[in-house]
Order: C-alpha cells, then sequence, then structure tokens
C-alpha cells in the first residue's frame, strides 16, 4: 500500500524506483500485481505518466489514512520492545551537513544504534513527500511549506580574513574599506553584490563589494578565506570554531551583518501527519540539545 502511495505522488515508476533503489521493472510489476489482486485499475498508463483511475482515486484516499495508522502503531509498538528504530531519511545543505551535522552522527549512532541514518547532503531543497524525506534542515530567513517548520537554532554572520591576509595587506578599520578590497564572493543573491552593516551606536550601512573569486560552495569559500585569499561573509557554524582558533578574524565583532535579513536562521522540516514517528522525534530532541550545547561552549 505505501507502494500505491508512492506511484500516485510521484505519477512515474522510474521515479519511484530511484528512491528505493530498484529496478522499474520490478515496480511495475509489483503494481500490476496488486491491480490483479484487487481486481480493478489503480493506474492508467501513458507514455508520459501515470494518473489515477477513478477507482483509484477513491483507494488512495482510503488507504493513505490507514497506512499511517498501522505506521503509528507500529511505531508506538517498536517504542516498548526496542526503541526508536528504522532508516531515518534526512537532508541538508552540504556546507552544513559537513561542517556541522556529519561530526555529530557517531554520536546519535551510539544513542539510538537501532536508527539507520540515510544522510542525503544537497545544496536543492529535496521535496519532503516526493523524495520520502523523514527531516530536512534548510538554512533561510524564514520558512513555510506543506511540512511542519520549527527553529532549530538562529544564524548569523561575520566578516572574516585570515591573519596571513591581515599581515599581508593591512587591517580593515571600517566596514566601508571594503569597498577597496578584494572580496570573496559566495553566489548567491545579495551575498555577491554588497553586505549590511549595523551596530549599536549607529544606523545600517550597506557596503558595496566585489572581488575577482565567486564560488556556490560554503565550504570552498571558507577554505579559501583561511587560505588567505580575502575577506568573506561567513555564517558563524562556519566560521567560530576557527576564530576561536585564531585561524580567522572576525573583522567587525561589534556589528551585526548580513546580505539579506539580520534575523537567520536553520529550521526543522517534516511532513505533515498525524503522529511524529520515534525516530524522527529523537533526532529532532538529539540536535536541539547539540546546539544549545554548541552555543554554549562559543
Amino acid at each position: 500500500m505505501d507502494l500505491v502511495i508512492e506511484v500516485a505522488r510521484q505519477g512515474n515508476f522510474a521515479a519511484v524506483a530511484r528512491s528505493r533503489g530498484v529496478d522499474p521493472s520490478w515496480v511495475s510489476r509489483t503494481i500490476a500485481s496488486i491491480e490483479d489482486d484487487l481486481g480493478f485499475r489503480l493506474f492508467q498508463r501513458t507514455t508520459r505518466r501515470l494518473a489515477l483511475t477513478e477507482a483509484g482515486d477513491i483507494f488512495l484516499r482510503r488507504i493513505e489514512a490507514i497506512v499511517e495508522e498501522f505506521e503509528q502503531a507500529r511505531d508506538e509498538a517498536l517504542a516498548v520492545s526496542a526503541g526508536p528504530t528504522g532508516i531515518l531519511r534526512m537532508t541538508t545543505s552540504v556546507g552544513f551537513g559537513q561542517k556541522v551535522i556529519v561530526p555529530l552522527v557517531p554520536r546519535f549512532r551510539s544513542l539510538y544504534p537501532k536508527v539507520d541514518l540515510d544522510l542525503i547532503l544537497s545544496d536543492s531543497n529535496l521535496n519532503l513527500v516526493n523524495d520520502r524525506i523523514d527531516l530536512a534542515i534548510r538554512l533561510a530567513a524564514n520558512m513555510s511549506g506543506d511540512g511542519i517548520v520549527s527553529k532549530l537554532m538562529d544564524t548569523t554572520y561575520h566578516v572574516c580574513a585570515s591573519p596571513d591576509y591581515l599581515s599581508r595587506h593591512g587591517q580593515v578599520q571600517t566596514p566601508s574599506e571594503l569597498k577597496e578590497r578584494d572580496c570573496l564572493l559566495f553566489r548567491l543573491p545579495g551575498f555577491r553584490s554588497h553586505w549590511v552593516f549595523s551596530s549599536a551606536a549607529s544606523e545600517e550601512i550597506e557596503v558595496p563589494v566585489h572581488g575577482g573569486i565567486v564560488v556556490s560552495s560554503a565550504l570552498a569559500q571558507h577554505a579559501l578565506t583561511v587560505a588567505g585569499m580575502g575577506p568573506a561573509l561567513l555564517a558563524d557554524w562556519l566560521a567560530d570554531d576557527d576564530i576561536q582558533r585564531g585561524r580567522l578574524v572576525n573583522l567587525f565583532p561589534n556589528h551585526t551583518v548580513t546580505a539579506t535579513t539580520v534575523e537567520t536562521a536553520a529550521w526543522l522540516l517534516y511532513p505533515s501527519k498525524s503522529f511524529l514517528p520515534q525516530k524522527v522525534r529523537v533526532m529532532i530532541d538529539f540536535l536541539r540539545s547539540e546546539m544549545t550545547g554548541r552555543r554554549g561552549n562559543l
């Protein structure tokens, strides 16, 4: 029944096969077998897409609730007998994933060895339903969508440079001096054209920036900054450890700086359901605990 629901949502066998790691012919044969058992066609087949038949639409609307009830019953029973278990499909951006999430995986697995983690690092926002995502972490000023949205942590930005860069090119005393510097830019709207500064004692200042290097990877921008290639606007989760260790210098610690809006955050997203699976719940609680500890150590 779960396969029928997924095929209806995806609209073709190939997409379902990719998400499950099986051959499309297996999906097609399985659906045909289910239709034989039911005694009616679930889908109209065309060369481009599948569409639900009238009978298939009625059937799907009833079984979605049944499948969700079954999942909840199984999850509650397993929680009593075995604790959190199952495959947790989780996604986040490449940079945040490698810098923040990957170092936490060993501890999570030691706490919950029966939860298998399928971690998908991608700078594209995957569809929670079509890609069968249990939990997503996304970075943005605000977040909305069809699923449930909850803030994981606030994020901030710093303008950073390496000590080597500053020794070769001199200190940067004020934000406006960045107009004369060759900055390392990030390939997102705003991030590569202007940075906005504000402090308790001054009004907001928008500083135009330029540079000979523009990158689409936050990790690459960070590495180039540490290598002394110029000042860069880096997220706190990317730069704070290096600032603490002296590998990077926060050029304007008394300023709030951004390229979009001051209030940015990492957000948790998960599909809307009548219940939250235990494997998702323990990951959310684990991440909140780790992020609180991380903030306390900086």
